[in-house]
């Protein structure tokens, strides 16, 4: 468990674009997929496991391109709860300069009721 999660990976032909780096659409799939990683690993150990988290909005900055063969480091975090509002932010590493950076901004959903749940922000200190 962890406040951080981090995940690395390499990129393929995939992720890459007309333009010869990394498609800029890729890095907002990846936002996406790593919260729910992150997400997938704390969920158990928290006394609401079940219920599902819905985004709301995304911001996201490009500051480098990367390109093929490259690594990178995803790296995301929760911030504290602005009222019903989950920031939280996802910052992407090659060779430890910051080429992307992004905030989200989620709710909590109770899976049985389908009404958005408000946390607490002593939740962050559970992970």
């Amino acid at each position: 468990m962890g406040l951080i999660f981090e995940k690395k990976i390499k990129i393929t032909e995939e992720h890459i674009d007309l333009n010869n780096h990394v498609n800029n659409v890729q890095y907002v799939k990846w936002v996406e997929e790593v919260a729910g990683e992150h997400w997938d690993t704390v969920k158990d150990h928290l006394s609401f496991p079940f219920d599902i988290w819905m985004l709301l909005d995304h911001h996201i900055q490009y500051k480098r391109q990367v390109y093929l063969g490259d690594v990178i480091t995803i790296r995301t975090y929760p911030k504290p709860p602005e009222g019903i509002r989950q920031p939280r932010k996802v910052e992407f590493y090659c060779n430890d300069i910051l080429v992307v950076d992004s905030l989200t901004l989620w709710v909590f959903i109770d899976r049985e009721t389908q009404k958005v749940k408000r946390l607490d922000a002593g939740w962050l200190e559970l992970l």
